[in-house]
């Protein structure tokens, strides 16, 4: 939800600047899939990764067979308020 409203304010203004968005969130997956264990833990037990250009990070979660994304969240906005979908992960 976030990824596609931050995804469409770049469309908006310049279609360049939003392959760059969508590349460097593509290659923070594929790094964060390849080691989630690297970022120290955030808040609630969660990790995140930080887009070095793009005010975003990606809050994660690593379970025993996989990650999961929690949010792509806008770094200087609302902080913590994906705090709440942590619950998701103990169901």
């Amino acid at each position: 939800m976030e990824y596609l409203a931050a995804l469409a304010w770049y469309q908006q203004r310049s279609s360049t600047a939003a392959l760059r968005f969508e590349s460097a969130l593509a290659q923070a997956i594929s790094t964060i899939r390849d080691a989630p264990h690297r970022w120290p833990t955030y808040l609630a037990g969660c990790r995140r990764y930080t887009l070095h250009q793009f005010p975003f990070i990606v809050v994660y979660s690593t379970l025993a067979t996989h990650t999961v994304v929690l949010a792509i969240a806008h770094g200087h906005r609302r902080p913590g308020y994906w705090i709440d979908r942590v619950g998701f992960l103990q169901k």
